[in-house]
């Protein structure tokens, strides 16, 4: 492995850079923060492509037989790598998206009425170059791995080539700044506001009928953009307007993924395991006293919290399939967390993982998130492919990396747009139990969407 250090280049600035070559991937910690902020990732032209359609795995376009989980261990497997300690975890390895679809590869579950997008189930990048950033020590560095050559000598060569080129990329210049038009048309849903409330209302039956505890409903957005909308100075915005620690901007040719998610699914670490779920949301307020308020009737609010500790119970039981016996733990329960819009209840799980799993075993045991779908799991995503009827796409995923050193770090594709053919998508929903308002609930999914909103509607790309 060969790696350079770099002289602090902005990574908004870096990412225009690499903007014009293929697959790129930038996983954005646009809201600093010493443990959930501190590393972004950019990347591009990997030398392979793992990709799911349909429950069929392929690699570059060829077609592999056998379950596509075991396929992408097989893939990884190939490019053995040690960590070091000293850099940030990513360094090289596959990189892009988790569709919440991917969950039929799982389970027998009914396909949506409606196919959405139509986009792949899964889409992984394998990355030889990462450029990294540690933003607690305002340090950045090329870490290349010199895959997909096997012999060492070839490897250290090639390793080398690519740290030169990508910093001459990284020192061209810069594409403009070009302004975000106008969203036009208006936004369309999938639901009207009394057909979203009798939602909601139709899964409180079902909660009262046993059923299920909770399940997550969401109404998605659409929107058709003009030939000259530019993906690129839209995700500016977005992270200007919305910063989260989770967020990621994907341009896979045509198809482009800007998220601003502020939820940890699953980071690995050696053989830590820790995911972060988020229930209970309100709406923040400019004014202090009654953002205050607004925070403080958060963190009272009986059935905000037993939807947040349902989801714990949750995840504690998917991360004990592969985690040592007695590890799992939840060191923090229902704590606030604040963002742009709204405020937040998150609670931390850990775990320490069994030896004889990986990365990919852990995001299995675990996929689709338990804060998005809902408990008992499998029930829940049957109520949402029967009362959402299109299919979720990206929303509800996973974005993130798994590195060759055994790494891993993904979010929950929420807050996250999907760009593709001129059509703008992306959802918001929550959380419905026995104590949800209908009307509340439909509320809340605005104060959710209302930075995307707003990040449509603004000019210009001022983020540095």
């Amino acid at each position: 492995m060969h790696v350079r250090e770099l002289q602090w280049i902005e990574p908004v600035a870096a990412m225009r850079c690499l903007a014009h070559r293929p697959h790129l991937t930038f996983l954005d910690s646009a809201a600093k923060h010493e443990l959930l902020g501190r590393y972004s990732y950019l990347s591009c032209d990997p030398f392979s492509t793992y990709m799911v359609a349909d429950g069929q795995a392929s690699c570059n376009g060829e077609a592999l037989k056998g379950d596509p989980w075991g396929v992408l261990r097989t893939l990884l497997a190939k490019y053995p790598q040690e960590h070091r300690l000293d850099l940030p975890p990513f360094q090289g390895g596959a990189a892009g998206f988790l569709a919440y679809d991917l969950n039929r590869t799982l389970e027998r579950l009914p396909a949506p009425a409606i196919p959405g997008l139509r986009l792949p189930q899964s889409v992984l990048h394998f990355y030889d170059v990462v450029v990294s950033y540690d933003h607690r020590d305002d340090r950045c560095w090329i870490v290349s791995t010199g895959w997909p050559e096997q012999d060492p000598a070839r490897r250290s060569e090639r390793a080398r080539r690519r740290a030169d080129e990508f910093a001459a990329l990284l020192v061209s210049p810069k594409s403009p700044r070009n302004q975000v038009p106008d969203t036009p048309g208006g936004w369309h849903s999938n639901f009207s506001r009394d057909g979203y409330i009798a939602a909601v209302r139709r899964v409180i039956d079902l909660i009262l009928a046993g059923d299920v505890f909770q399940a997550n409903i969401a109404q998605r957005f659409s929107a058709k953009l003009s030939p000259s909308f530019d993906p690129l100075a839209f995700y500016c915005q977005l992270r200007s307007l919305n910063p989260a620690p989770f967020a990621a901007l994907l341009r896979y040719g045509k198809l482009t993924i800007a998220s601003s998610s502020p939820e940890r699914f699953l980071k690995l670490a050696g053989r830590k395991v820790e995911t972060r779920p988020i229930k209970g949301t309100i709406a923040r307020s400019a004014e202090s006293e009654e953002d205050q308020r607004r925070a403080e009737i958060l963190v009272a609010s009986e059935k905000d919290r037993a939807e947040n500790i349902m989801i714990v119970d949750l995840l504690r039981n998917d991360l004990s399939r592969v985690c040592t016996p007695h590890s799992v733990e939840v060191p923090a329960l229902c704590n606030l967390e604040s963002y742009a819009s709204v405020h937040h209840l998150v609670s931390i799980v850990t775990g320490e993982l069994a030896e004889e799993q990986d990365a990919v075993t852990l995001l299995r045991a675990c996929f689709p998130g338990g804060s998005i779908t809902g408990a008992p799991k499998v029930r829940s995503m049957e109520i949402i492919a029967e009362i959402e009827r299109v299919a979720r796409d990206i929303y509800c995923g996973a974005i993130g990396f798994i590195g060759f050193n055994g790494h891993m770090d993904t979010n929950i594709a929420i807050r996250t747009v999907t760009i593709d053919d001129g059509l703008a998508v992306f959802h918001a929903g929550g959380g419905i139990t026995a104590m949800s308002d209908p009307e509340a609930e439909y509320e809340e999914t605005f104060a959710k969407a209302q930075r995307i909103f707003d990040a449509f509607r603004a000019k210009g790309c001022g983020a540095s």
